[in-house]
């Protein structure tokens, strides 16, 4: 059973600069979105981190939501919760290949997104990993969210200006090309 097994977590990071997570949330499986927004709240304020929520119909919705925010906000990083069970149609394949598939995508272009959205067979194994106190899922993507922003800000370089350069500094250069 995997309620059983143990699983190694990386320490959580350490930030000198603050951080701000979107925490995006489909509650329609109301009680288990609460337990994974309870524990992406604590693993956030366990290391400082600001968050803000907002909530979206389904699944479905949620990588929409944080291609709005990643585009139009000035959040560090995305926190992706929902829960999707299986049902007696095709439909839970779908909400759930194309949901972390469009995170997925986000994230290859720079966003730094925990996946917290629980795709499983049962409620009870749902129940299960939303749970603070048990596997924690929803902290598990807020951790997976700040060790991506950890990353892109140690690996990142310095940002330029918007392009244009003082008029004294071109002629500097331009006076040094001819010099050399």
């Amino acid at each position: 059973m995997a309620g059983s097994e143990t699983h190694y977590s990386l320490p959580l990071p350490e930030f000198d600069k603050p951080v701000k997570l979107l925490i995006v949330v489909a509650p329609y499986y109301k009680d288990i979105a609460d337990d994974l927004v309870a524990g992406a709240i604590a693993v956030a304020e366990a290391v400082g981190a600001a968050h803000e929520i907002i909530e979206v119909p389904g699944a479905l919705e949620v990588p929409t939501a944080i291609a709005i925010a990643y585009k139009q906000s000035n959040f560090d990083g995305f926190v992706a919760l929902g829960c999707v069970i299986r049902g007696e149609t095709t439909h839970y394949e779908t909400v759930c290949n194309d949901s972390s598939r469009a995170l997925q995508l986000m994230g290859l272009d720079g966003a730094c997104i925990g996946n917290g959205i629980l795709t499983v067979e049962t409620r009870a194994q749902a129940e299960v990993r939303a749970d603070p106190k048990g596997q924690n899922k929803g902290g598990g993507a807020a951790a997976a969210a700040l060790h991506l922003i950890a990353l892109t800000r140690k690996l990142g370089r310095p940002k330029g200006g918007i392009g244009f350069k003082p008029r004294g500094e071109e002629m500097l250069i331009a006076e040094n090309k001819d010099t050399a």
